[in-house]
């Protein structure tokens, strides 16, 4: 946290006005003097989730301190998560802000996972945008294929494009460092990004990259969860949430 003796420094050499604005300007860049911010200096905290983590009690989880979900609907252009409809369901009956992602498998055309992600996930228009992952998958049984980058970037924008034509909302991208790494460096800046970085603050494992959401640790724990669950957190304040949930911006 920034130093007390710092802000005394600014208010004896001027006013009290231009000490309260420095910290002002600190708090919004998220930047604290000693080190990074840490998953518990953000205020909006959240969980991802998909059939691995069994029957949530949500009530549980909001009372706990989980104010949002992504629960993974789909992904591929055939497989859809079993609890995806009980948990959508029953996340938004709790007053959770709900939103689903897709998983992108390399070895479907793209059309075929838009029409896959909309005839499974409603339009509901208080749920969170919709959310692209996109990572490479070393461990899929069925694709191994990493196709070259422009490829990947063209195909993402037809995804991106109808998704958001479809749900009036600008879907985010979930990713993790090699792939950001690999092919998105540079790319899609009018989107925002959810990053996971599970081992140090995402400013420091994705240089120059904004984002909206960090995946900070994959064995999180929170009440009303049996087991390990993804935990996040979002990067910014009460206002830009609103603004985020409401458009993707």
């Amino acid at each position: 946290m920034i130093e007390k003796q710092t802000v005394r420094r600014i208010a004896k050499g001027g006013s009290r006005a231009l000490a309260a604005l420095f910290l002002l300007l600190l708090a919004h860049c998220g930047t604290f003097v000693g080190g990074d911010p840490e998953p518990g200096d953000y205020a909006i905290h959240g969980i991802d989730a998909s059939k691995y983590q069994g029957d949530i009690d949500w009530h549980v989880a909001r009372r706990g301190g989980v104010r949002f979900v992504y629960l993974k609907a789909t992904e591929g252009g055939d497989h859809a998560d079993e609890t995806f409809a009980t948990n959508w369901a029953n996340a938004r009956a709790a007053g959770l802000a709900t939103g689903a992602y897709h998983f992108y498998y390399f070895c479907r055309p793209v059309r075929d996972q838009i029409a896959w992600f909309i005839a499974n996930v409603p339009v509901e228009p208080d749920a969170l945008p919709p959310v692209l992952d996109i990572e490479w998958n070393a461990h899929s049984p069925t694709c191994t294929i990493r196709p070259p980058a422009d490829q990947i970037l063209a195909d993402m924008t037809v995804f991106l494009n109808a998704i958001e034509a479809h749900y009036g909302k600008r879907p985010a991208i979930y990713t993790t460092v090699d792939f950001h790494r690999d092919v998105l460096q540079g790319s899609f800046r009018s989107h925002a990004f959810w990053l996971r970085s599970v081992a140090g603050h995402p400013s420091r494992k994705y240089p120059g990259r904004s984002f909206h959401l960090w995946q900070y640790t994959a064995t999180g724990s929170v009440p009303g969860v049996k087991g390990d669950v993804d935990r996040n957190v979002f990067y910014g304040d009460e206002a830009q949430w609103q603004r985020f949930a409401a458009s993707g911006r």
